[in-house]
């Protein structure tokens, strides 16, 4: 079960102007189940995108960053699940251009104003054939309320839907953001097999729409792992619509393109948050927080080696206090002039480790007792400066297992 995760209201989900968003049952691999999804943008609307970092990326990720890169604005998206369209090779370029060629010749625009996303089994042909099909039952269903039903159809292994909105005031004007995300396991830094799609009313300069992206996915997408495998398929994608009706906001640094960075965070990082909650098998929420670094980037270097550590990660499934697993992890995160007389872990509320050994207060009962509960932070301190970040991830349980085994039957 989720962690602490439930179903988005449709209600509060709002509906973002220049949008619309329709859903379908294309039968794509499996009958009777939400697998076809389009996204209708009105035109003037500045779009950006973070794909994975997988040299091995799928089609859709491929043609995606041509078509942004042609720079003739975005006009659609095409989304399936049940089939990702990775390792096709050739093929699968062809299949997936096929699919915004029928898109785009049933809006009247070209193909480079379309985006295909993909998620699924990997290494098997897109039904192409199938998606066509569906085109035209997801387009009569297009509509701006349907962000709840979107996030049921871009599901794989999910448990649940995952959406999230937001408003606030920027430059004198209510701004809307609501966003949503898949993904559940094959997940980890640097993008994951996940799918996330956010969309603002927002007035930009277009020029910003991608350095926004990038600092948004940086701010939540890139701080989540699971398991600590990169997909192929993964990709977020920023949708700003100049709609809201304020001053265009020209400087991210401004207080409005703050303001504006702040509502957007909070959005993405509850849709990250939200695919670690729902990870494969996962009963536990870990922060792990780590503090007193040279810079940030070595901090996020420590706490993704305890994150990806399966031993760490099952000892907190069992709610084992071996916490000498967290310590070996740090030790072997890659920092070569670690001084280990300086480290001190803390597990929530209880001081386990200060100056590189065992506190003198600390009891295991103690450490127990955080382990058992379903959302703990894990935080260390490697007294070498001032930086500081966190990473969230979760256990690892014999359901990930069962799941991953079981994923293609």
């Amino acid at each position: 079960m989720p962690v602490h995760l439930s179903a988005p209201d449709p209600a509060s989900l709002h509906p973002v102007a220049g949008v619309r968003i329709g859903v379908a049952e294309a039968g794509i691999r499996k009958a009777h189940r939400k697998d076809l999804t389009v996204v209708l943008i009105d035109d003037g609307a500045a779009v950006g995108g973070v794909f994975t970092q997988n040299r091995f990326c799928a089609a859709p990720v491929q043609l995606c960053r041509k078509h942004l890169a042609a720079g003739v604005g975005v006009r659609a998206m095409v989304i399936n699940t049940g089939n990702a369209n990775a390792g096709t090779g050739e093929d699968g370029l062809t299949r997936a251009l096929a699919s915004c060629v029928a898109m785009a010749r049933h809006l009247n625009i070209s193909p480079e104003q379309v985006l295909p996303f993909s998620t699924g089994v990997i290494m098997e042909p897109l039904p192409v054939d199938r998606i066509q099909a569906g085109l035209p039952a997801a387009l009569a269903d297009a509509a701006d309320d349907n962000w709840g039903r979107a996030a049921e159809g871009i599901m794989t292994t999910d448990t649940l839907p995952k959406a999230f909105s937001s408003q606030a005031s920027v430059g004198g004007k209510t701004v809307t953001a609501t966003g949503i995300s898949k993904g559940a396991g094959m997940i980890r830094p640097n993008m994951a097999t996940m799918l996330g799609f956010m969309a603002t009313d927002a007035c930009i300069d277009p020029a910003l729409i991608q350095p926004l992206a990038k600092a948004l996915a940086d701010a939540s997408f890139n701080r989540v792992t699971i398991d600590g495998d990169t997909s192929t398929n993964d990709s977020f994608v920023l949708i700003a619509t100049q709609k809201a009706g304020h001053a265009r906001i020209d400087s991210l640094e401004s207080a409005e393109g703050k303001a504006l960075f702040e509502l957007l965070r909070g959005v993405a990082v509850r849709l990250a948050q939200a695919i670690v909650r729902d990870g494969e098998g996962a009963t536990k929420f870990i922060a792990i927080r780590v503090e007193g670094g040279k810079d940030a980037a070595e901090c996020r270097q420590v706490a993704y080696a305890v994150a990806h550590s399966p031993l760490v990660k099952t000892a907190f499934f069992a709610s084992d206090p071996n916490l000498g697993r967290i310590l070996a992890a740090v030790g072997y995160a890659g920092i070569d002039d670690l001084d280990q007389t300086r480290i001190d872990l803390h597990l929530d509320d209880v001081h386990v480790a200060v100056n590189g050994g065992r506190h003198p207060d600390y009891l295991e009962e103690d450490g127990q007792r955080v382990m058992k509960q379903s959302e703990i932070t894990v935080r260390i301190g490697l007294g070498r400066g001032a930086a500081s970040d966190t990473v969230w991830t979760c256990d690892l349980s014999h359901d990930y297992v069962s799941i991953n085994a079981d994923y293609r039957s």
